[in-house]
């Protein structure tokens, strides 16, 4: 079945829900996730995040609505155009790690010349070629890790699905996975990026949606929700000291640099930006004029808990 859907939409969820016998896990959920994105899903504990990933990869259905990937109905033919990284990882850890990752390549229509060669790069670029013949359990935290996200990406997935892939890297393998997420954005990949660590949604994520109780309550562009959120709160620099009393600005703090420059932070009560740039001019030459962009872990925080 082939849909009508927004033309640079690689999945599209349309009013979904998903219920339980005493629990609404995901209540008219729609959202479109645009091809060669990274599309962040966000939201507290219990919000709906994996009940949404379940559906998507069919280990559930959904009660009521629609997925559509590539335009086409959500169908079991499908599942080897995604990949998907669980929080809950599950390996074999008595079996090689160069034979598991074959095994599972296999298993996602790759052949055997194919999936030994695709097994081989793989463990090259994650730094684990070493490794290829131990057991799953004879390696690190770290390096299972490592192992099951080739595993997730290893048939090259169009739609490759990542549920907390950061958890349990040290900083050198986290801005190495960093790294290849991004060079896989690059090469075409659209990504769904689950997690709660907000400073890698502004690192990577083009779009994001956040989803509390069961609803998705905010949905767009990272750069659109943050400009949505900004407020009038700016911060000046300038060369001589300035006075701002009675003007429409509230001045919350004000200090030097170390360069002995003047430092305001300013609240703009009844004054535009360019009144505001203007009326510190009469006063002193600016150095610097900024104004304040929340960040998402502000954004997540605010909405989250009103």
């Amino acid at each position: 079945m082939i849909i009508q859907t927004m033309e640079n939409s690689l999945l599209e969820i349309r009013n979904v829900s998903k219920f339980y016998t005493d629990k609404v896990a995901l209540k008219n959920i729609s959202i479109q996730v645009p091809k060669g994105s990274i599309y962040g899903l966000l939201g507290p504990n219990g919000a709906g995040k994996t009940s949404l990933i379940r559906i998507i990869n069919q280990i559930t259905q959904a009660d009521e609505g629609e997925v559509f990937l590539n335009r086409e109905k959500l169908s079991l033919s499908h599942i080897r155009d995604i990949g998907y990284l669980p929080e809950e990882r599950g390996l074999y850890k008595k079996i090689k790690v160069v034979k598991q990752l074959e095994y599972f390549a296999r298993l996602r229509g790759l052949s055997s010349s194919e999936a030994t060669e695709k097994a081989a790069r793989w463990l090259k670029k994650m730094e684990l070629y070493d490794v290829r013949n131990k057991k799953i359990e004879e390696l690190s935290k770290g390096m299972q890790q490592k192992i099951q996200f080739i595993v997730s990406v290893i048939h090259s997935p169009g739609l490759l699905i990542l549920d907390e892939p950061f958890s349990g890297f040290d900083p050198v393998n986290a801005e190495l996975l960093t790294d290849i997420i991004l060079e896989l954005k690059r090469d075409g990949t659209t990504i769904i990026f689950s997690t709660h660590r907000m400073e890698s949604v502004e690192k990577l994520c083009d779009y994001m949606a956040l989803l509390h109780l069961s609803e998705k309550i905010l949905d767009g562009k990272v750069s659109d929700i943050k400009r949505q959120f900004r407020s009038d709160r700016f911060e000046v620099v300038t060369e001589k000291p300035v006075t701002f009393d009675g003007q429409g600005i509230t001045c919350l703090s004000s200090g030097t640099d170390e360069a002995g420059h003047y430092q305001y932070s300013l609240q703009l009560d009844k004054m535009s930006h360019n009144a505001c740039i203007s009326y510190v001019m009469q006063q002193s030459e600016i150095i610097g004029f900024n104004q304040f962009m929340p960040s998402i872990n502000d954004i997540f925080i605010q909405l989250v808990t009103k």
